[in-house]
């Protein structure tokens, strides 16, 4: 929902994996001062345990599931075109800083034509997936594909899919 409502509001998303309790938070601070980022956005109960790491910065941490919904009567929508920043997707950081990638609309599009082409997916596709939303086939591929495609895609979180890989099948 935070990735939409950066769409929505004309907003550059930075989809990325929030760190647990008790976790690192360096990769997510790298990506924020990299990005200059000026709101990170998650479920309250996920942002209290990065209160501490964000303490000295001007970054706001929103809490989505805080937004009341009368402050959605003041919408615009944004001008875009194929040409607009989108999102910023990084990459993992395992082999050092993590480098980010701008993705337009266009490109958004663009990927969606082709991914729909070389799968053959049609009206009649069904889709099932656990990659995590932040992962590119779990948000392009397991998301907006379906969306592009206004088909139905049932999600399940990546730990029920780890735990028991069955379950994806059935």
């Amino acid at each position: 929902s935070s990735f939409f409502g950066c769409l929505y509001a004309g907003i550059v998303a930075i989809p990325v994996d929030m760190p647990r309790r008790n976790q690192r938070t360096q990769r997510l601070q790298n990506i924020a001062s990299d990005a200059k980022a000026k709101v990170v956005c998650s479920v309250t109960e996920v942002l209290s345990t990065l209160e501490e790491s964000f303490l000295n910065s001007s970054i706001h941490l929103l809490g989505t599931n805080a937004i009341k919904v009368d402050e959605t009567k003041l919408y615009e929508p944004p001008q875009i075109s194929t040409d607009t920043l989108a999102f910023l997707q990084y990459t993992s950081g395992s082999t050092g800083i993590p480098k980010g990638v701008m993705v337009t609309h266009g490109n958004i599009i663009h990927n969606q034509q082709l991914i729909q082409k070389a799968f053959g997916h049609s009206e009649k596709t069904i889709f099932v997936g656990w990659l995590p939303l932040f992962h590119d086939m779990g948000l392009i591929g397991n998301v907006l594909q379906p969306m592009y495609l206004g088909i139905p895609c049932i999600l399940m979180p990546p730990v029920a899919f780890l735990q028991k890989p069955i379950r994806w099948l059935q």
